[in-house]
């Protein structure tokens, strides 16, 4: 009992001489994303300063002429500038990160406003000849290069682009889809060799693929020029992107449902029917569009292939046909101001159409290939 007393007198008298209990200090954070003032002044601060100095050296120390010089000048004194502001207040990797953030989103802004200003002055320059509904339903047969926008248009263009994208994509498709998945389900010497064909061919020029349609399609087989020549041809162009969308999109498949077919006795055959080409439905969707919109532009396989016709043909197989890109090119390149103006309507249209496609294969590829 004595012991007991002796403990507890110890620990009161332990207690009476410790500190007494600090309150707790608020935890704080640091917010690695979002916009602080701080950042935006910095920003603001070293482009001020940036453009001063510029203008300094350009009509003080060395005169510079052209604009582009003085922006050239002005974005590298802006970074070091503004790499001297952050480090400042930060540390040495954080400096970098900040400017190279700077150099990536300047990259990005560049983009967007080379793409807005190739946008505007087509439209620019096309707007009052897509204004015309007679621009969308009828052709050029008897219409004259110095007739008013009221009269022609370019339904013989358009219904010519799609026929020869459909042809193309009744090609690509199934030879596309069947030549990934041997590059990806059947790894091997001659895969690799595949593979290498392929890569080669992303950069074949068109005109080299129009060239070589011409040869085989119209000299040695002895056949007219037609929308289905055409068709072959923006079909060279079209595979080497499908394919290797189509692998990336193959590769991406889990490995643990193509193993968990194979562990429930299914061959690779059910395997790929019914695992691999289902759970890439939606990327494969997204190649089929990005290839689409890679040969939709074509010009010159088109030229070589289809010729060129003011009326309207919907015979792939008989006599020739244009396409979008090929009207474009034969109307601005005239020295009428209306034909110049139908030209850029035409490419209005064209832009349109492709800027659809990309958008679809924005939404489409953003969706989830298979569910958990």
């Amino acid at each position: 009992m004595s012991a007991q007393v002796a403990e507890s007198r110890v620990a009161a008298e332990q207690a009476a001489d410790a500190p007494p209990p600090q309150p707790e200090q608020p935890e704080v954070r640091r917010f690695t994303s979002g916009l602080r003032i701080a950042d935006l002044l910095t920003v603001l601060g070293a482009l001020a300063a940036a453009v001063a100095l510029t203008t300094l050296i350009a009509t003080q120390i060395a005169p510079m002429h052209g604009a582009l010089a003085f922006v050239v000048v002005g974005y590298v004194l802006f970074l070091g500038i503004y790499a001297l502001l952050v480090s400042l207040d930060e540390t040495g990797p954080i400096v970098v990160d900040r400017v190279v953030a700077v150099l990536v989103q300047s990259g990005a802004f560049l983009l967007v406003g080379a793409l807005a200003s190739v946008l505007i002055y087509t439209v620019g320059r096309g707007f009052r000849s897509i204004l015309h509904l007679n621009m969308f339903t009828e052709d050029m047969t008897v219409t004259g290069p110095l007739d008013p926008l009221t009269n022609g248009g370019v339904v013989h263009a358009m219904v010519g682009t799609l026929i020869q994208i459909t042809i193309a994509l009744a090609i690509t498709i199934p030879l596309g889809i069947t030549t990934a998945l041997f590059l990806s389900e059947v790894p091997g010497p001659f895969a690799r060799f595949v593979r290498t064909i392929v890569e080669a061919m992303t950069a074949l020029p068109s005109i080299v693929a129009g060239l070589f349609v011409y040869a085989t399609y119209v000299l040695f087989l002895g056949l007219d020029k037609s929308g289905f020549a055409a068709g072959l041809a923006i079909t060279v162009m079209m595979l080497p992107i499908m394919i290797r969308a189509a692998d990336v999109v193959f590769r991406l498949v889990p490995s643990t449902l193509k193993e968990a077919s194979y562990g429930l006795g299914a061959g690779q055959l059910k395997t790929v029917l019914h695992v691999v080409l289902p759970t890439s439905r939606s990327g494969l969707t997204t190649a089929i569009i990005l290839a689409t919109a890679r040969g939709i532009g074509e010009t010159s396989p088109v030229l070589l292939t289809a010729g060129y016709t003011a009326s309207l043909n919907a015979n792939p197989f008989s006599g020739p046909m244009v396409s979008l890109p090929l009207v474009v090119f034969q109307m601005v390149k005239a020295p009428q101001r209306t034909m110049i103006e139908r030209g850029f309507g035409t490419a209005v249209v064209l832009m349109v159409l492709v800027l659809v496609l990309f958008v679809a294969a924005r939404i489409l590829g953003s969706r989830r290939s298979y569910r958990a």
